[in-house]
């Protein structure tokens, strides 16, 4: 099975390089075939679209970009393989995937320094003391929670604490941002008042949600995937819940909205990029790229993740020799850099890889995502990495 995946990997190596022509590598770490595929499949497509869109534009520093691209299938060892024979293949830059590979590669792209942008968005990720190599374009899982627990704090009327609860999986991505959510939960004066878990492969959570409706919450944070999210939503409306649920980046997007159906409408979602057809130059070309098909926003993102890390190699080259220390360090000299409208501006700096604090709430409907707010947050150090 493991030589047949090699056998797959191999074959998915794109774009060739021409004899004679200077070529930029970059290895692309992608989930087509594993468990995150149904989200791992629009991101890498983003990332590819972009490759070409730059290279019709005459590539990086008159350079084409080859990418390398393996289908690692959410498998950690896999990852660590295809990463070591991208290294041999002389990449100077990787885009990543996934929590788990992407953490198990952090000090092996550290020692070799070559710079990497995931998307997982974990909070320690963005400190250089723990990750010198690594970054991402979207606001931390962390600070997105953070982001929502301030703007319904902001606008809520009533003469009461908001009364919160908690659904998500025991599982390290789930587990990530519960400590910021209650940390912040509790200086922003909200009731904490459930806390259960729903598995990313659960079929259904009509206990867990008659439990949480006991306890009257006005929101609840769920913490899961698309699949979970669905079944969560379906049996709270089942069950007749009249909380308001607020789904992270990983757990919202189009998918969730024919998943769900009716169940979806009126609750909440975030979002660190715009959504198909939103006006802002980057759409543009996404529609030339795709010949107009809708696409979800983990393309945007992974687009935008490429195009970030693009402009960073095109300051570097533009310096001298192309090195992933250079790369890197033009990558913390970015301020304000907008990746043509998709995402909010992104700066990176020596001793902070937060890419911003700013955070899209999107209210949910089965035939749309409505754009509801952009939350920014102060920079605080001490949210740094967690």
């Amino acid at each position: 099975m493991r030589r047949k995946l090699f056998t797959l990997a191999a074959a998915l190596v794109l774009f060739a390089a021409s004899p004679g022509l200077a070529q930029i590598k970059i290895g692309v770490l992608s989930d087509l075939s594993g468990p995150t595929s149904d989200v791992g499949r629009p991101y890498a497509d983003g990332v590819r679209h972009c490759v070409e869109y730059l290279n019709k534009q005459g590539g990086i520093a008159g350079q084409r970009i080859e990418m390398l691209q393996v289908d690692y299938a959410y498998n950690v060892q896999q990852a660590i393989a295809a990463y070591n024979r991208f290294k041999g293949q002389g990449i100077v830059a990787l885009q990543g995937w996934g929590t788990a590979d992407t953490e198990a590669l952090v000090r092996f792209v550290a020692r070799d320094e070559i710079p990497t942008y995931s998307a997982s968005y974990s909070a320690h990720l963005a400190d250089p003391q723990v990750a010198p190599f690594n970054f991402f374009i979207a606001a931390d899982y962390s600070t997105q929670a953070r982001a929502a627990l301030q703007y319904f704090h902001d606008n809520w009327t009533e003469d009461r604490p908001i009364r919160l609860g908690l659904l998500y999986p025991n599982h390290p991505y789930g587990l990530a941002p519960i400590p910021a959510i209650k940390t912040f939960a509790q200086e922003l004066g909200y009731e904490l008042v459930a806390e259960d878990n729903v598995g990313l492969g659960d079929m259904d959570a009509t206990s867990q949600l008659l439990r949480m409706q006991r306890q009257r919450p006005d929101y609840v944070w769920v913490g899961g995937t698309i699949s979970s999210t669905a079944v969560i939503l379906k049996d709270a409306q089942k069950v007749g819940m009249q909380a308001k649920f607020i789904t992270n980046i990983w757990g919202s997007d189009e998918q969730l909205l024919q998943l769900a159906g009716s169940a979806v409408n009126g609750h909440y979602g975030l979002q660190t990029s715009v959504v198909f057809g939103t006006d802002v130059p980057g759409m543009e070309v996404i529609k030339e790229m795709t010949g107009g098909r809708p696409q979800m926003t983990h393309y945007i993102r992974g687009f935008a993740s490429m195009y970030v890390m693009a402009e960073s190699i095109r300051i570097a080259a533009e310096k001298g020799p192309l090195t992933g220390r250079a790369i890197r360090d033009a990558s913390r000299a970015l301020r304000d850099f907008d990746p043509m409208g998709l995402t909010p501006p992104i700066s990176f700096f020596e001793d902070d890889h937060r890419p911003n604090m700013v955070v899209y709430i999107y209210q949910l409907f089965e035939d749309r995502m409505e754009m509801l707010a952009e939350q920014e947050l102060e920079r605080r150090p001490e949210w740094l990495g967690h």
